[in-house]
């Protein structure tokens, strides 16, 4: 049995993938800064999973306790999905995302190219490193980040091609454009719409909703994010999305659509956020020719499973915070 380590196993991205690598057999070792939260948040607790353990450490102050776990393991991979992830608060307080997403993240890397026991690590990062861009991008697309959180993403992303060069680091690099589904966290735009008009309440729609996006399942990324671990090729960057684009006033008003309610009672147009890319897509072609990848859920069949989740968990939900909270 492969023992996996995913770092930020707290996050949306991480908890989906430690629950789908826990249904493929592996032995899963969750790691995240803060305590695990309730658990709507968490899809490795919506089954019964008897080979998962979670460590509240912390990737910028608990390196070394982090990489005497990882070495008394003898973890076969390690995914990395710990981030300072909100883009338009990067502005606020630029330094946390460097040291988060640069310094520690880099440290964390100096520290696992050692281990020789070591067979994968995924390096889970972002599209926001090639700033707005037109057409379907791919791989080598040049990074143009316009953004303190894309910047410093970028800066991990580089740093890494140098340590594949020189150390033969044996990494492989995700991006994924807009990952949705059951479980995401509440500031986020779907389970957000949903849970507000649930409760009757507006929401703020920034810059009319004009950006263009690619939303895609969180169980079709963490099926991508697997084959990606087991098969990749190493020193590579796949891109997982789908091919279907849809702006995000359009996303809000297919929510309001199959809720039954009209998008003007619930929504107010409001000014767009600072950096905010206007468009990025991705070329997922190399992910499907190479692996043989495909997505599966369609964005009607997951917003559907999304409005199911939020109704099921209405009491438990309707009393987190529905704002991001930043955490140094």
């Amino acid at each position: 049995m492969d023992t996996v380590v995913v770092v930020g196993s707290n996050s949306f991205s991480g908890a989906s993938f430690a629950d789908f690598a826990l249904g493929q057999g592996a032995r899963v070792v969750g790691i995240s800064r803060s305590a695990e939260p309730i658990p709507a948040f968490l899809p490795y607790k919506w089954h019964d999973h008897a080979n998962f353990s979670f460590h509240q450490l912390d990737l910028n102050n608990d390196l070394p306790a982090i990489m005497a776990l990882i070495r008394d393991l003898e973890a076969a991979y390690v995914v990395n999905f710990a981030a300072q992830s909100m883009v338009g608060e990067s502005w606020k307080n630029p330094a946390d995302w460097f040291m988060t997403n640069a310094v520690s993240t880099v440290r964390f890397h100096d520290e696992l190219r050692k281990c020789e026991f070591l067979k994968r690590y995924v390096h889970i990062t972002t599209p926001e490193v090639y700033g707005s861009c037109s057409g379907f991008v791919k791989e080598d697309f040049p990074f143009n980040p316009s953004t303190p959180y894309a910047v410093s993403r970028a800066a991990a992303d580089m740093s890494l091609r140098t340590f594949r060069a020189t150390y033969g680091f044996p990494v492989v690099s995700t991006r994924a454009a807009n990952v949705y589904g059951p479980g995401q966290q509440l500031y986020r735009i779907i389970p957000r719409t949903i849970l507000f008009i649930l409760l009757g309440r507006e929401l703020q729609l920034h810059g009319g909703g004009v950006s263009t996006r690619s939303f895609i399942h969180i169980r079709d990324v963490s099926d991508a994010t697997w084959s990606i671990m087991r098969n990749g090729r190493e020193g590579d960057t796949y891109h997982i999305s789908t091919k279907q684009v849809i702006s995000v006033r359009d996303l809000v008003e297919k929510i309001c659509d199959r809720m039954g309610v009209r998008f003007d009672d619930h929504v107010e147009i409001v000014g767009e956020r600072l950096g905010k890319d206007s468009a990025y897509h991705l070329d997922s072609t190399k992910l499907r020719t190479e692996l043989g990848w495909q997505d599966r859920i369609g964005l009607d069949q997951g917003i559907d499973e999304c409005i199911a989740w939020v109704r099921e968990n209405l009491d438990a939900l309707k009393s987190q915070p529905c704002d991001y909270i930043h955490k140094p």
